[in-house]
């Protein structure tokens, strides 16, 4: 039985709920490898304190990481609310009186030291709410991107709270009002000196996080980057921010996919971090799902264009060579996916073949038809530059076409096929 305090109701506790270890109602349930959920904090201070056993079966451990039981979550917040187990429950599963209690926490003049009690005052249930409720309507978003010190709150939650689903929840609210007007204005001036923080704060989200907040994180990593210089420098310059950011692009899930490598796109233009990804693998990364089965024209043209972009390094160029996969899929995805996903095609190809005359690629090239390829490309509507960069490649190929003749002993050879 569980005693609720402001109301003195007894409420009956169901067993699943409870943490084998501290035996209350978790907060944030995680499980082991061994399948057993823990609340968070209680299962972090039993491995921290140099456990390598699951508390309650007493196996071994084969790994230590958690991962978070949002089902059972989900069911302790219903449960919770429906018993009036938090004084603001009602506002927490209302989402118009939601916003109504949120609006009442921000309208009061506040520092950066009381954000302790701004946590504390917005649970967890409230600040689902407010993120269900931005998920309702465009209408919704726009009405939270203007609530006058909405996006500071949510800034100063995430840069000073460590309680990870309260972080996970702002990044899922943050990048849904992201596109609305002024949120990047104001999330790119709180502050400036705590970018660093701020972008360690991401990291954490991006290997802790559950799935949905891992793409959010990445969302508004690529928002933030592509919108203003400094805040991609900072990004760009946090290795193991951009390796998380990678591994992302690596999911087998497409929408997590693609908000890897829209990411990477944003952010790795300097030559430094385009090496980078680049050693992280993004290579054979990309080059598997270009030779692989078809995958949706956005997650293609975006794997093509991080190809393309790292074809412009020479770590990125001797990478593309040596992947058995990459220059004969990027061939067999010209004039198949979009004007854009070819027209970088070209551009990887032409820097391989033409500029850097790598042998290596322009065989892997002409093996999978690529003359044939570009003199297609060359007679579509192509920009200008690209149909330049066919013309030379032609040039190349049929150099190397007119070479590997030589060679065939037949009494057709003086036929040549272009």
């Amino acid at each position: 039985m569980a005693r609720e305090k402001t109301t003195g109701l007894y409420l009956s506790v169901p067993s699943f709920f409870k943490c084998p270890i501290s035996m209350d109602v978790m907060k944030s349930p995680v499980s082991l490898s061994t399948g057993v959920t823990y609340d968070r904090a209680s299962i972090q201070k039993w491995l921290d304190s140099g456990h390598n056993t699951c508390p309650a079966t007493m196996q071994v451990l084969q790994s230590t990481d958690v991962v978070p039981n949002l089902t059972l979550r989900r069911l302790i917040r219903v449960w919770s609310d429906s018993y009036l187990l938090r004084p603001e429950s009602h506002a927490s599963f209302n989402n118009r009186l939601a916003l109504e209690s949120l609006k009442k926490l921000i309208s009061s003049e506040k520092t950066e030291t009381e954000t302790e009690t701004e946590t504390k005052n917005l649970s967890l249930g409230t600040l689902s709410s407010i993120v269900d409720f931005a998920k309702l309507s465009v209408e919704n978003r726009q009405s939270l991107a203007k609530l006058d010190g909405f996006v500071p709150l949510m800034a100063r939650i995430f840069r000073n709270c460590n309680e990870i689903e309260l972080i996970e929840l702002v990044v899922i609210g943050l990048d849904l009002i992201s596109p609305e007007k002024g949120v990047k204005e104001q999330l790119i001036r709180l502050n400036p000196d705590d970018a660093s923080l701020s972008s360690s704060k991401f990291a954490v989200v991006l290997q802790r996080g559950g799935l949905e907040a891992r793409i959010s994180a990445a969302r508004v990593l690529e928002s933030l980057a592509a919108f203003d210089n400094e805040s991609r420098r900072i990004i760009a310059d946090n290795s193991v921010l951009l390796k998380q950011v990678y591994h992302l692009a690596t999911e087998t899930d497409r929408t997590a996919a693609e908000a890897g490598f829209a990411a990477l796109i944003a952010v790795a233009t300097s030559r430094s971090s385009k090496k980078e990804i680049v050693r992280f693998g993004i290579v054979r990364t990309a080059g598997k799902l270009l030779a692989g089965p078809e995958n949706s024209v956005k997650l293609i043209e975006k794997a093509m264009k991080v190809v393309e972009m790292v074809s412009t390094c020479t770590e990125g160029r001797t990478a593309i060579s040596e992947d058995e996969n990459c220059v004969s899929a990027v061939v067999k995805r010209l004039m198949k996916v979009s004007t854009a996903a070819t027209e970088d095609g070209i551009g990887i190809i032409w820097r391989l073949c033409y500029m850097s005359r790598d042998r290596t690629a322009q065989e892997s090239a002409m093996r999978t038809n690529g003359l044939t390829k570009v003199l297609l490309v060359m007679q579509s509507n192509c920009s200008g530059t690209v149909r330049q960069m066919c013309g030379e490649l032609v040039r190349v190929f049929r150099v190397n076409s007119k070479s590997c003749l030589a060679n065939y002993e037949t009494r057709t050879s003086h036929i040549m096929p272009y």
